[in-house]
């Protein structure tokens, strides 16, 4: 198998791969802190989404991050600071600050999986759902309400509303329990007073489960009726699947449907993925195995890679919470799965800043390099989601190498990238054996 790395082209940015959803586990008080603060703190993770946040014990539960959580009577006076519980939300966003992570902050609610809806239904009135909302906005970022100057540049408005049709019965309808039409509505209406009244944040949304075209270009078509141009500073969409290279067209479509309506600056996020082949029965049961695995690791730096070469201006990891999706932390004792190793690599390869070209003949060969000009560094992942695969030899071509010193370390069943090896250039190449489902670091010394 080859692969090939030119240092003498650049094709732009390493781009933030490597975002997550949540916050690290950690307390104030000593009351059963078994965290992860300090393995968070070091892989670097620039952003975490707060979507689900309030599902999760160890953050406060129903108390922080959803509208509804922090303003729980709907009734009540939304310019009264007393109608507002901060307080829990509080100390969860400082949690991303002492990391050196940035919130992006997820407006609305949590999926809810259970019959009875509280948070997911459509608000009374959308005016005022959007006047709370800017009041979090501002208790965060202009200190309002005894408040923070936190500076929270993204503020994603719902998750997910295209979870179900508006005939699926109300028990079903996990993310949104109105109509698409009364989605648009509300997005409308909060998007607009959002950026009037902040309009140095970026506002958008809505994380939808999968950029549909029916769907978003219906969404779009809204949006921009009449000669309108609602604010949509980012779009942001989830996908889980097996396989890295099936959600490339997905990236592609979102990008050319966003510029075909016209917003041709807005960031294309896709906010939420992970290993899935179902979401339900035995296989779920399978797939979350995955996660924790090796190969669940191997699934991430595929990923990562795949997307940086796409028009996707930000990845971000489902889920850094202690589910069972994380595939980073162990969920009970907080020590380092493979993958967090896969995902702090890239927060490696980003001191690198920009992107040399590179390729595989190999569709399970996966790779990225990184120069800053007098160093390089280049990330090999060999990910398949089949069984009983052979070893692979990847023969690396490197033209314009910094060095012909390098390092080499692997991510495989024995060594967490901790065992850098001295190798030397031959004729400008590289060798090495890949067993299926590792990941290969090489930097010059």
């Amino acid at each position: 198998m080859k692969v090939k790395v030119d240092f003498n082209n650049i094709c732009g940015p390493i781009k933030i791969m490597n975002a997550v959803n949540n916050a690290p586990v950690w307390k104030r008080n000593n009351d059963q802190n078994i965290n992860n603060f300090e393995s968070y703190k070091a892989a670097e993770i620039p952003y975490g989404r707060t979507h689900d946040a309030s599902i999760d014990y160890g953050y406060g539960r129903e108390h922080c991050v959803d509208v509804h959580g922090i303003f729980p009577n709907f009734d009540a006076d939304e310019n009264d600071p007393a109608s507002y519980d901060f307080f829990l939300t509080d100390e969860y966003l400082n949690r991303f600050f002492l990391a050196g992570t940035k919130p992006f902050y997820r407006l609305g609610s949590c999926i809810e999986h259970w019959t009875k809806k509280y948070g997911t239904l459509p608000p009374k009135d959308f005016g005022k759902w959007a006047r709370i909302c800017e009041r979090i906005i501002s208790h965060y970022n202009d200190g309002w309400a005894d408040g923070h100057h936190m500076n929270i540049e993204y503020w994603e408005i719902w998750n997910e509303p295209d979870g179900s049709s508006d005939d699926a019965p109300p028990e079903n309808k996990l993310t949104w329990g109105g109509t698409r039409q009364q989605f648009f509505e509300l997005y409308e209406i909060t998007a607009t007073y959002l950026k009037e009244k902040h309009p140095n944040c970026k506002i958008g949304g809505p994380a939808l489960c999968y950029p549909h075209i029916e769907w978003t270009n219906a969404f779009l078509k809204y949006l921009t009726r009449d000669g309108k141009r609602v604010p949509l500073d980012f779009f942001s969409w989830h996908g889980y699947t097996n396989d890295p290279k099936k959600m490339i067209p997905a990236a592609h479509s979102a990008r050319q449907m966003l510029d075909a309506h016209g917003y041709t600056e807005t960031e294309s996020i896709y906010n939420e993925w992970n290993y899935v082949n179902s979401f339900t029965g035995d296989q779920l049961v399978k797939d979350l195995a995955v996660v924790r695995s090796l190969k669940g690791a191997a699934f991430i730096g595929g990923i990562m890679t795949a997307m940086q070469g796409c028009p996707v201006d930000m990845l971000m990891y489902y889920d850094a919470r202690m589910s069972g999706f994380n595939g980073l932390w162990n969920m009970y004792d907080k020590t380092e799965l493979k993958g967090y190793h896969a995902l702090k690599s890239w927060g490696e390869l980003r001191h690198y800043k920009n992107e040399a070209k590179s390729c595989s003949d190999d569709d399970e060969i996966y790779v990225v390099a990184g120069t800053d000009g007098g160093r390089g560094y280049i990330l090999v992942t060999y990910y398949t989601d089949l069984e009983n695969q052979p070893a692979k030899t990847v023969d690396i071509e490197i033209s314009g190498a910094p060095s012909e010193v390098w390092c080499h370390s692997r991510l495989d069943d024995d060594y967490d990238f901790d065992n850098p090896r001295n190798c030397r250039l031959h004729d400008g190449k590289l060798s090495f054996v890949m067993q299926p489902n590792t990941m290969l670091k090489i930097f010059s010394k």
